[in-house]
């Protein structure tokens, strides 16, 4: 075999030809675009439980000093953010949360329970915010106040001098939380497009038709020898199913 015969295989990708197949059927990528949207709109409406989320706000009380008192220290502060962390440990401990489910007349498990409910620092201060999400706007106000209650008296139990006091107590939210109608509509707006779309170019690429001449000598540098004519261009198709100028010159000769 000839060294120059020998060549290295690749795919040349025409751009403008995608652009143009996308264009063509651009009806083809709204549509899928409308029905992606309505599938996701129904998922979330039929499919998905509406969450509430009700929060409270809580302080971490340091013993050694006191809020209004002139000599309260950086360290002081620091040991106060420190613990923070520790009563969300507590929080979270099984005696804890079954305190709460006696107190709140749950039917839930520990478990459950405690996928319920998250809490972090606000801000890097030393107040805490617990909060509780529920498919019912009640119960979550029922457990993050429970959960106020309770909680004080079970870190005065394990800690010695450290509690906590309540900033703010939870109220019962009005509106839910998720799923989201918009968010999830525009991802499904999203997807539709970018299937359709994929596949489009996929189909494209995939099709090795030669459509015109223009495209076999620019693809692949050959010289066009012939071409067959689309007889059904020129004038009104005969009975024979040829265009009518072919169909007159082919009657002129017989």
């Amino acid at each position: 075999m000839r060294a120059d015969a020998q060549k290295d295989d690749y795919i040349e990708i025409d751009l403008l030809r995608l652009a143009k197949a996308l264009w063509h059927r651009g009806w083809a990528v709204v549509l899928a675009m409308l029905l992606c949207g309505a599938a996701a709109f129904s998922c979330t409406y039929f499919l998905i439980t509406p969450l509430y989320k009700s929060s409270a706000l809580m302080y971490v009380n340091n013993s050694s000093f006191t809020v209004g008192s002139t000599s309260v220290s950086l360290a002081d502060l620091s040991a106060s953010k420190t613990l923070v962390d520790t009563y969300i440990v507590i929080l979270k401990t099984r005696l804890t949360l079954n305190e709460v489910i006696e107190q709140a007349g749950l039917g839930c498990s520990y478990e459950e329970l405690r996928d319920m409910i998250s809490a972090a620092p606000v801000n890097s201060t030393e107040i805490f915010e617990i909060t509780v999400t529920s498919p019912s706007p009640a119960e979550a106000e029922r457990i993050a106040n429970t959960i106020v209650r309770v909680l004080p008296e079970k870190i005065s139990e394990i800690m010695d001098g450290s509690s906590v006091r309540t900033v703010d107590f939870a109220v019962q939210p009005s509106s839910k939380s998720s799923p989201s109608f918009t968010k999830n509509v525009a991802l499904g707006l999203v997807a539709g497009m970018v299937l359709s779309c994929g596949v489009i170019v996929l189909l494209e690429l995939l099709d090795e038709q030669l459509r015109d001449e223009e495209y076999l000598t620019q693809t692949y540098d050959l010289p066009v020898l012939a071409a067959v004519p689309d007889l059904l261009k020129s004038g009104e198709p005969s009975r024979y199913g040829y265009g009518g100028d072919y169909a007159a010159a082919w009657r002129g000769k017989s």
